[in-house]
């Protein structure tokens, strides 16, 4: 089997257009593993779970959130080096929510970073909550404006979430960087979901966006059943003197044990 090859910068601006990337937030060893032997293009997990997302996924690009509700970055210079330290340990470029000041400012060192653009879940409140962005000719232009501002500040990319497809894939047509699409339509470079959705351990809200392929909360709330039978086995055991049996002890020559409790008593 020929070894899966990590996408560098240079083959995600190569691919726009060409054809379409897959991109997948995970925060656990297990399924970043899963994605890398799937042949899934870009992972996205927090500074937190870096190291063991990098080690389990070493063949998949890999972009590092920073500056996204982290008390530890307030200001370019905090986010600069977070993100210097991200790509030493392991990050192939870095998103962040923040502004494009932010974002420019990575850029003049050379730091591959992605910004967002859309609906921004933790900016909410400025939209009148949850819901899509663009869906007037004002908001559509505001949209592009700000992906425009991004290209400028040389960001290599920015994530675009639950805009109208048409409005995406007609921005995505007019700018030189990579459009990520969470739920913004097939026009865009990239197609972006939680791993939590695609693998079906989501037990919240499903955005409307996102497709589900396995039921493993099915299968996980199995396996705890099971785990909680195996300990209440046990625990029964003990209380009714079944365990330990026989098989479960080491024993002692009688001569031995004999010699044993002689000592005791010197």
């Amino acid at each position: 089997m020929t070894e899966k090859q990590k996408l560098t910068v240079h083959d995600i601006f190569k691919f726009k257009g060409v054809r379409q990337l897959t991109e997948v937030r995970t925060d656990t060893a297990e399924e970043a593993s899963a994605c890398d032997a799937a042949g899934i293009d870009i992972l996205v997990t927090v500074r937190e779970n870096e190291k063991e997302v990098r080690e389990a996924a070493p063949n998949t690009f890999l972009k590092i959130a920073v500056g996204v509700n982290d008390p530890k970055v307030a200001c370019e210079r905090d986010a600069i080096s977070e993100a210097f330290d991200a790509m030493e340990k392991g990050a192939d470029a870095i998103y962040t929510g923040m502004s494009c000041k932010v974002v420019a400012a990575m850029a003049r060192e050379m730091i591959p970073v992605v910004g967002h653009v859309g609906f921004i879940p933790y900016c909410s409140t400025w939209v009148g909550g949850f819901k899509a962005v663009g869906k007037n000719a004002d908001d559509a232009l505001r949209v592009y404006k700000e992906t425009l501002e991004y290209e400028d500040a040389g960001a290599i990319g920015v994530e675009m979430e639950i805009v109208p497809h048409r409005v995406a894939a007609e921005i995505s047509k007019r700018v030189k960087i990579c459009v990520i699409s969470m739920g913004s339509g097939d026009g865009c470079d990239a197609q972006y979901l939680f791993s939590t959705d695609i693998i079906g351990t989501n037990r919240g809200h499903i955005p409307r966006h996102a497709k589900v392929y396995a039921d493993l909360k099915t299968e996980l709330d199995r396996i705890q059943k099971m785990r909680i039978d195996a300990y209440t086995a046990f625990s029964n055991d003990v209380s009714s003197g079944a365990y330990p049996e026989s098989k479960h002890i080491i024993n002692i020559k009688e001569e031995e044990y004999e010699s044993f409790m002689r000592g005791l008593d010197r």
